[in-house]
Formats: structure tokens, C-alpha cells, sequence
């Protein structure tokens, strides 16, 4: 089959739309609707539904598109590998983590690694759902559980605990609590139960709130919960990592936290002489070790 035509089919199926996808590929859309029309005959069926806001796939459309896709994943992805220099780092590379890690933690940092490396593309992916790793949804994870994926180079960077914090100006107005049932007469801000997040951090927040706490706030990110605490509007439950960053905030209950999360960065076994996952996961031990510094310095440990 013409790959001329599945291209641009590719194109135009990402686009919705002829002009749109014609820009891109930098073709009149003549030219590109005479290239759909020749797909189509080629296969004997209808690709789109046509109307006057744009296009939508057929049913065969949908099964072709899924196809086109996943080439362009893997080309993609030859084309990263084969642009790697020996001696250069540059081009896209796509990282997904966690809201809370990726938001209070990597973005803050990533200024060091841009000075370092001013031709690197990164594409941050901040998602709670666990992508695939091995299909190129991404090429680097870091994840707060060791990924199951076969096919994948894995490291441990840390372990990381939920812990209680609360501003100074909230604790003074309120008054620290001493032990678990003074939380009753306390604000609790924390993810809700329900939401995701690691399991770690779940168990502790249903602990306690079996303290019959009489007000709370449940947010569906940590950023979220941080912002509420430096607000003074509670004592918030939160990953011990961002104390570095907010050194100001409280710890509450210093004997109260969850058990340990582990935090591991993976990439996939075709990516392990990718110059750029190389410069990236140097680029977070050395930022993981200078953490860990910073907080033995704090007496976080």
C-alpha cells in the first residue's frame, strides 16, 4: 500500500479536516482530497463521513487510523534513535509522572537540565493513569510503583511517605494538634479516597478520617492540597518530597505517616543508548541525590 497516501489519510484523519491537515503537509487541499479519493478506491470503502464542519472516520476509517498510528509511533521512535548523536543531546523526548511529582518536584528542576541540554525537547505527560511504555505512549515514566510492563529498564530513585503539614499561621491561630483524636477539631485536607493515588497514601487519609474530623477538603491533586495548606486552611496530608521547596510549611504528628512508596523511572530496553533517556535519567539522580542532601541538611530524615 502507497505510504504516500496513508500519510497523508494519517494527516487528515489527526486534523478532521482537509485544509488543516493540506497546511501541515503543506499541500493543497485538492491535492490531498484526490489522495484520500484514491485511498479510498484502492481499499473499496469510505474512510470519512463528510459535513459541513469537517470529517469524521468511518467505522473502516477508525481500524485504518489505529494502524497509521502505531506506524507513526514507531517511526517516530526510529527516527528519535537515529538522530541520537554520539556526542548531542537534542529532539523530543516524552516523560510521564504523576501530577503531584511532576507539578511540585521535575518542573521546578527542569531549568538545570534545559541549561545543560538547550536543543532537548521535553513533552511532560502528567497523568495518574499508568501509560504504556513498551507502544511509545511515552518514553520515559516515573511512577510510584515499579512498573509491571515486560520489556522495560527499571530504577529505583527513592522511597518517598505521606505526612501531615500545616503553615505556621494556620498552627498558630488553631493550635498544634498533640495526637490523632485532636484532629477532630481540625481541617483536613488530603486527596479524596476515592481518587487516584498511590495506596500508601489512601490508607493513611481513611485512617484518619476515622477520627470524626468535623471540617475537610478533598482535592484530586496535590498541588491542589499544597495551595490549600499555604493558604492556611488546614493541615494537609502531602508526599514528604516538596518540604525542600516549602521549607516553611509544619510538620504535624512528626510519628504519624504511610508506609514507604517506592519511586522508580523506566524506559523501554530499545531506548537504552538513547542519548537523550540517558541525559534525562543522569539528570534526575543527580537532582534525587542532591534531595536527598538537602533534606538529611533539614533534618527531614
Amino acid at each position: 500500500m502507497d505510504w504516500d497516501k496513508l500519510r497523508i489519510f494519517h494527516a487528515v484523519a489527526d486534523a478532521g479536516s482537509l485544509t488543516h491537515a493540506g497546511d501541515a503537509l503543506h499541500l493543497s487541499q485538492s491535492a490531498v482530497s484526490r489522495q484520500i479519493r484514491a485511498l479510498e478506491e484502492a481499499l473499496d470503502t469510505t474512510l470519512f463521513h463528510r459535513h459541513a464542519r469537517g470529517l469524521i472516520l468511518t467505522e473502516q476509517g477508525e481500524l485504518l487510523f489505529d494502524a497509521t498510528a502505531s506506524m507513526v509511533k514507531r517511526i517516530d521512535s526510529a527516527t528519535a534513535r537515529i538522530r541520537d548523536s554520539e556526542e548531542e543531546v537534542f529532539g523530543e523526548l516524552k516523560v510521564t509522572t504523576t501530577h503531584g511529582f511532576g507539578v511540585l518536584w521535575l518542573a521546578p528542576r527542569l531549568t538545570k537540565l534545559y541549561e545543560k541540554y538547550p536543543d532537548l525537547k521535553i513533552d511532560l505527560m502528567l497523568e495518574e493513569r499508568v501509560l504504556d511504555l513498551p507502544m511509545r505512549e511515552a518514553d520515559v515514566a516515573i511512577r510510584m510503583k515499579e512498573p509491571s510492563q515486560a520489556d522495560l529498564i527499571r530504577k529505583r530513585l527513592m522511597s518517598i511517605r505521606m505526612r501531615m503539614y500545616a503553615s505556621p499561621a494556620y498552627l498558630e491561630q488553631n493550635g498544634l494538634p498533640e495526637s490523632l483524636e485532636d484532629l477532630a477539631s481540625h481541617r483536613l485536607i488530603c486527596q479524596n479516597p476515592n481518587s487516584a493515588q498511590v495506596l500508601s497514601g489512601k490508607a493513611l487519609v481513611q485512617k484518619l478520617l476515622t477520627y470524626d474530623i468535623r471540617t475537610g477538603l478533598t482535592v484530586n491533586n496535590y498541588f491542589g492540597v499544597l495551595q490549600a495548606v499555604i493558604a492556611n486552611l488546614g493541615i494537609g496530608v502531602l508526599p514528604d518530597y516538596i518540604i525542600e521547596d516549602f521549607p516553611h510549611v509544619v510538620r504535624v504528628l512528626p510519628d504519624v505517616e504511610s508506609n514507604e512508596v517506592p519511586v522508580f523511572l523506566a524506559y523501554p530496553e530499545e531506548l537504552r543508548h538513547s542519548k537523550r533517556v540517558t541525559a534525562f535519567r543522569d539528570f534526575v539522580q543527580d537532582e534525587i541525590f542532591a534531595h536527598r542532601r538537602q533534606l538529611k541538611a533539614m533534618g527531614a530524615d
